[in-house]
């Protein structure tokens, strides 16, 4: 009766699930779940310490490390539980984490997609950088979420507390049912790590379902564990990874203008970064353009495929204004500042 899996996917994490993995496992024992350990080829004895330590806990060893992105895939391919939760291994859950959202997805049946209320871990009163209380993007492509908008970060004294729709859900602790997962494919490989959750999800809001926070659940993340958050490799693949998925899902007479802007506001960005004498980030930006004009041709092909399920209006979730220009030269710095 496992009808839920929690997959932790690991990759040289030892530390990371000696910390973590004792609260996923106290607090996800019902009789509902299963907790699993997909490990994306590590070369520390993380493999070891499980079979050691967690000696009835199922593990799916992949072969190599096909990333965030195509290691979630290879691992959940082997599993038919009715609905996944890809949780990051540096994420600490509470009690009765799985219930709301379990419940909710037994009761509707057209939310496909939901997080809990992302806290952080290491300052519990405020909402953590990656999900908060639910994802939103700009009508350019610019990710920020209810509790955070780019690095301003909002203590949460419960404004925030609602179940609400969002755009996308955090890929550190997204809930999804498992055949919407696999009929569309799962998450972009190419993208190999970051965007690659709010793509998917945009593809589920293209499909007419809905996705969800429900801030009755609540988990703390720690957040930048494999890849620091300043990293230029983070930076390049958040910049190529935006325009992939700008690419993939925008209605195709949004397309060129959207990606205009955004070559503007990016060309903007880069010189911000020569001015700043920020070298390895101006090498990244145009690492992540290169990237994107060499994969135009396999986009294209993923666009095509997608396009006739592609929606003509924006979704109520997607701000119509610019949040550039609202946080930088209106100093709206908070979700509750913006108006939809």
């Amino acid at each position: 009766m496992n009808k839920i899996a929690v997959v932790i996917l690991n990759w040289n994490g030892k530390k990371l699930l000696e910390q973590f993995l004792p609260s996923v496992t106290q607090f996800s024992n019902r009789e509902w779940a299963e907790v699993i350990v997909a490990d994306n080829a590590s070369s520390d004895d993380s493999i070891s310490f499980l079979k050691s330590e967690y000696p009835k806990l199922k593990t799916i060893i992949l072969d190599k490390n096909y990333g965030f992105a195509d290691g979630y895939n290879k691992a959940l391919d082997q599993l038919d539980h009715d609905y996944f939760v890809l949780l990051n291994s540096d994420v600490e859950v509470s009690e009765n984490w799985l219930d709301p959202i379990y419940n909710l997805f037994e009761k509707e049946s057209y939310i496909v997609a939901a997080q809990p209320k992302i806290k952080a871990y290491n300052n519990k009163s405020e909402f953590e950088y990656a999900g908060a209380s639910g994802g939103y993007i700009d009508h350019l492509g610019y990710p920020f979420c209810r509790g955070r908008v780019f690095d301003t970060i909002e203590p949460d004294f419960g404004q925030y507390d609602q179940l609400t729709d969002v755009m996308w859900a955090s890929g550190a602790a997204l809930f999804i049912r498992s055949e919407i997962y696999k009929k569309l494919g799962g998450l972009d490989a190419d993208f190999f790590a970051h965007m690659e959750e709010i793509d998917l999800c945009w593809r589920i809001k293209n499909r007419g379902f809905r996705i969800v926070c429900n801030p009755e659940s609540v988990v703390y993340h720690v957040g930048g564990a494999t890849l620091p958050n300043h990293s230029s490799r983070k930076l390049h693949l958040n910049f190529r990874n935006n325009l992939f998925m700008l690419y993939k899902n925008l209605p195709s007479e949004k397309l060129l203008t959207t990606l205009l802007l955004r070559m503007i506001l990016d060309g903007v960005a880069g010189i911000k970064f020569l001015l700043s004498l920020e070298f390895d980030n101006f090498k990244a930006l145009l690492k992540a353009h290169y990237s994107f004009y060499a994969n135009l041709s396999k986009m294209r092909e993923k666009r095509r495929v997608l396009n006739p399920l592609v929606t003509k209006e924006f979704h109520n979730e997607i701000y119509n204004g610019s949040i550039i220009a609202d946080y930088f030269i209106q100093s709206k710095k908070r979700f509750s500042d913006l108006t939809f």
